[in-house]
């Protein structure tokens, strides 16, 4: 039996997780304290998780938060899926240039983005509010869904879609029954991806927000001018766990979705 031996790269490794989760597990304590301030631990207490319950303002701006991401990560993840779609089957030049165009967002900085948006709703007359808000979402979050799902339909065998034409199928029915099945958990990837950047958004909500509307990072930054109430660390806490099982949810999804893939070709290489 080998014994396993200490590494640098083990070292590196762990010190890079201490980086990232020892500020959430500090946040995560504080938000338990009897205390008003992260100044010192002052007891156990569930004080700052029945002030966020009974805070009216702030529990109304998670649900839009929520709303927006939820919705504009199935929009984008429609849209996206049909772009990769499309992508997919262009001609190798325009494929090249739909590529570029679909990158631009990914890599201009989101700043640029954000006063982009500003100016476009401005020029058009849209006021600035939820719709605003939702449409910046949806434009920022395509790109996301279209580069999870195209590696996935790299992977797709052409021979499985001529095979579902061989036999009568549609062009409909071959996308739907044979296609998307396959690109799955690409499709949800790409979902999940969208819901991420959604939730965590603040530079281009910034700029769009307005007519009392706003969202849980804009909240955020407008309350920590004033210092932060540890309120705020029990909502993040919230938070941080709901990710978790979101994390794990998709893992499982993920495993559940490879494994019945599995199991469809090892069949059809049966059939064969």
């Amino acid at each position: 039996m080998k014994k396993r031996r200490f590494t640098w790269g083990n070292a590196y490794l762990i010190l890079v997780f201490v980086i990232l989760y020892a500020p959430l597990i500090y946040l995560m304590i504080f938000s338990f304290s009897a205390g008003k301030t992260m100044e010192n631990y002052h007891g156990f207490s569930f004080r700052h998780y029945t002030d966020l319950l009974a805070d009216s303002r702030l529990i109304t701006i998670v649900i839009n938060t929520l709303v927006v991401a939820l919705l504009a990560s199935l929009v984008a993840t429609i849209v996206g899926t049909m772009g990769a779609l499309v992508i997919k089957n262009a001609h190798r030049r325009w494929k090249n240039s739909l590529l570029s165009l679909n990158n631009v967002l990914m890599v201009s900085p989101d700043v640029i983005i954000g006063a982009s948006f500003l100016i476009f709703f401005t020029v058009l007359g849209v006021q600035l509010g939820f719709v605003s808000v939702l449409l910046s979402h949806v434009a920022f979050c395509i790109p996301i869904v279209v580069l999870m799902v195209l590696p996935k339909l790299d992977e797709l065998s052409p021979t499985l879609v001529d095979a579902a034409y061989d036999l009568g199928a549609t062009h409909f029915q071959a996308v739907s029954r044979v296609v998307l099945p396959a690109i799955a958990p690409g499709i949800f990837a790409g979902y999940f991806m969208a819901l991420t950047y959604s939730l965590d958004d603040f530079a281009v909500t910034f700029f769009v927000t307005g007519n009392g509307f706003s969202t849980l990072s804009v909240e955020i930054y407008s309350r920590a001018r004033q210092g932060i109430n540890l309120e705020i660390n029990a909502l993040s806490t919230l938070l941080f766990l709901v990710s978790l099982l979101l994390v794990i949810g998709y893992y499982y999804l993920s495993k559940y979705l490879g494994r019945r893939n599995r199991i469809v070709a090892i069949k059809e290489g049966d059939a064969q």
